[in-house]
């Protein structure tokens, strides 16, 4: 019975009945939305941005953990990150947490190998809000912007990163995981470095979704608003990932933020195709790894 009270939950819940029940009103003009053969390239290079802005994660996560500490030269990173990144699509949304701390503890500790997962995305939160200072004003939501990264000083990262790690620690123990310090990240200094490589991160994330505006000729709002919007929902569905990869979330945030300024059937499908290009983009990611060491390992028995 607890997991329906779950606050996430229901924000998930709710975030599904509304893209379900505006896709039942738009179903007509939805199916009135055609590309062209420029619309399906900019799709194709929607889907090849997304691709690298996930590399880009990896190697954003790779500065977190050095910004923890020191990281083994022979610990692969990224190709950790990306084989694990598919995880989050199974129920319970931790099981990439669960493979990155099993993974990473041998090498760099109980403690730093969850600090090193949660202030990942604690950091692509704080990257997100700022993208919200290019939208303006914005009836004040503009104030909200700076909040995340501020929460990123010493004296207020430290217990919430602690309070995150005892909740994490408590769900991986019941995943079968073993106990895990509580240490928060050992650091005094503001986490400058990682916080820009997240950036970077989160600005190549959103070149991949204005193909699709691009793709479906939405000349309004101002790429500007776009970028603002996408940082919101963005963020929002970092911080209520009750469904698998926040499916739901994240699509019904950017339509309660632009559905007054943007007409709907075109926005339902920027989204929706965003959403199909961002998981075929974690599929081929995974998959361009494999298949690269499968040609290194038999290069290697051809030599």
């Amino acid at each position: 019975m607890g997991k329906w009270r779950s606050p996430k939950l229901w924000i998930t819940l709710a975030s599904l009945t509304l893209i379900g029940v505006a896709l039942v009103q738009q179903s007509a003009q939805l199916r009135q939305q055609s590309l062209d053969s420029q619309g399906w390239w900019w799709l194709l290079l929607g889907l090849g941005l997304t691709w690298l802005s996930i590399l880009i994660n990896g190697l954003a996560w790779r500065v977190v953990l050095g910004w923890l500490g020191p990281v083994p030269e022979d610990l692969a990173v990224v190709p950790l990150f990306v084989r694990s990144n598919l995880l989050k699509y199974l129920p319970g949304g931790i099981w990439h947490l669960v493979e990155r701390v099993r993974l990473l503890r041998p090498s760099m500790g109980g403690g730093p190998a969850l600090a090193g997962v949660i202030l990942d995305p604690l950091l692509i939160v704080a990257a997100s809000g700022l993208m919200l200072m290019a939208g303006g004003w914005q009836n004040g939501l503009v104030l909200l912007a700076p909040i995340p990264a501020l929460l990123l000083l010493p004296r207020w990262r430290e217990p919430i990163l602690q309070g995150l790690e005892r909740s994490k620690a408590a769900q991986l123990q019941m995943a079968g995981d073993q106990p895990l310090e509580i240490e928060g990240s050992g650091r005094s200094g503001y986490p400058w470095s990682p916080l820009a490589a997240e950036l970077t991160f989160v600005m190549c994330r959103f070149s991949g979704f204005l193909c699709c505006v691009q793709a479906f000729n939405l000349a309004q709002p101002a790429p500007s608003q776009w970028l603002s919007a996408f940082g919101l929902a963005y963020a929002v569905g970092l911080v209520v990932p009750g469904a698998p990869g926040g499916l739901g979330v994240f699509e019904a945030t950017l339509l309660l933020r632009l559905g007054g300024g943007v007409a709907e059937a075109p926005l339902l499908a920027v989204v929706l195709s965003y959403r199909l290009i961002s998981t075929l983009a974690d599929v081929l990611a995974v998959g361009s790894f494999r298949a690269d060491r499968s040609i290194g390992g038999w290069l290697a028995r051809r030599n």
